[in-house]
């Protein structure tokens, strides 16, 4: 009977609306799958129906919404799968119900408005261009995720007829890098490593380093980028600069099971809250770990994975006074008439650090953008704060992850962006790619 009660109250939902259930399918016979938007009313999926009565599924963006909005054949992905059970579900009126029973028509499926805003998408998209990688936009505020871009791409239109080609495409292409893919952050993971060492060292504010272009300990030599060579630095500084010596050295003064502790806590080897599938972010340093690893790792290096969804979340919580909230793509269903069904409460997911934390961070941030790596978002229309990452992953030299994760207007935060380059040759930047997103906002 317990078991009843738990089943009819937290997993009965989670049945009706998996994929996998073939009983959501048969819905089809009497209902028109229902139509999805995004927040504005602009149609990212449609049925069309034939005057033979077949239907065709539309994607009227093509490749732009691909992997968020998804697709409903060969399987479904993205809110496609998501909101399957609500796209067959017909809560119109009564009377037109029965007029259509009488008439031996199909009933129309509701209508999922999303959170998604297609001028926004649109941005990163060609932002994006066409070089492999990942956007993600959210409202720190509301948790509304606003856009989320995958490259390579496809175009949900031609599924079914190019599905050999596309799942066994050597790129991934049906992979949501977003969500799923699993990078090296590089220096944007400086943001959690100076989040510990303020923890461990109240007066943070007084620390200084004389960086000389390279660090060397236990037979491991770090350089900073290009060698450069930042000189006496501060705390502040060393982020601004994304001085790699002085993490380093910050790295090899932390300790390694506080360092764990703090990056379970902005959510590294757990659940994360999404509504599509992801893959978790992976920390692998223990107390066990050598000075190279220790270097290596706070600086964004070494083992550490992550997506650029995560590090959106992580961003985010940083904008909002150290308050995540819960991410959502669907802000409502309503019947085709345009009657709400139903709404998603903005809720708290975690307190990822306190206030006074997430403030100090966030000024850091900025001035990455004043005077450090992410200059050219400085002296725009909107004020933004930031930080800049180059993720090595392989022997070759010349190409590096490009990161960038930020917020504009610093003072009410109200964007957040997380963006991933796959192997750019130096001239493809992600902060470039945030800069036109944010132009393109305001």
């Amino acid at each position: 009977m317990g078991y009843i009660g738990y089943f009819q109250v937290k997993k009965s939902q989670e049945i009706i609306r998996s994929p996998y259930n073939a009983r959501q399918n048969s819905n089809a016979k009497r209902v028109t799958r229902g139509t999805i938007v995004d927040r504005n009313g602009n149609v990212l999926a449609k049925t069309d129906t034939a005057a033979d009565g077949s239907e065709t599924r539309e994607y009227p963006y093509g490749n732009v919404f691909a992997h968020v909005v998804g697709y409903s054949v060969q399987g479904k992905s993205g809110i496609e799968s998501l909101e399957n059970y609500d796209l067959l579900t017909s809560d119109e009126n009564f009377l037109i119900k029965l007029k259509n029973e009488f008439q031996d028509k199909k009933n129309m499926g509701d209508t999922v408005v999303t959170t998604l805003d297609a001028d926004l998408q649109e941005a990163a998209y060609q932002a994006l261009g066409e070089k492999k990688g990942a956007v993600v936009v959210m409202e720190p505020k509301t948790g509304k995720i606003l856009a989320m871009v995958s490259k390579p791409d496809f175009d949900p239109n031609t599924v079914e007829s190019s599905w050999n080609a596309l799942s066994t495409d050597e790129n991934s292409v049906l992979l949501n890098r977003a969500t799923q893919g699993q990078y090296a952050p590089g220096s944007t993971f400086k943001v959690v490593t100076l989040l510990e060492f303020m923890r461990e060292n109240p007066d943070y504010s007084s620390y200084s380093y004389n960086c000389t272009g390279s660090i060397e300990n236990s037979g491991i030599k770090i350089h900073c980028y290009n060698g450069h060579v930042h000189g006496q630095v501060s705390l502040e500084e060393s982020l601004a600069y994304s001085c790699n010596t002085s993490f380093s050295n910050i790295g090899l003064s932390l300790d390694p099971v506080k360092f764990k502790k703090t990056v379970e806590e902005v959510l590294f080897d757990s659940k994360l809250p999404s509504d599509l599938p992801y893959s978790k972010s992976s920390f692998t340093m223990d107390s066990s770990a050598g000075n190279g690893t220790k270097m290596m790792t706070a600086m964004g290096q070494g083992e550490t994975q992550v997506s650029p969804y995560h590090m959106a979340l992580i961003t985010s919580a940083v904008a909002n006074g150290g308050k995540l909230m819960k991410p959502y793509l669907v802000d409502k269903v309503t019947n085709a008439s345009g009657a709400v069904m139903k709404e998603t409460d903005q809720k708290e997911y975690k307190q990822l650090m306190t206030a006074e934390e997430a403030a100090r961070i966030k000024e850091y941030m900025k001035s990455v953008v004043d005077y450090g790596t992410a200059s050219v978002l400085s002296g725009q229309s909107y004020t933004a704060a930031g930080k800049t990452g180059t993720a090595e992953y392989s022997s070759d030299k010349e190409k590096d992850h490009s990161w960038f994760i930020g917020m504009s207007n610093v003072e009410d935060p109200e964007l957040v962006v997380s963006v991933i380059i796959e192997a750019s040759d130096g001239t493809a930047k992600a902060v470039n790619v945030a800069k036109e997103i944010f132009d393109s906002y305001y």
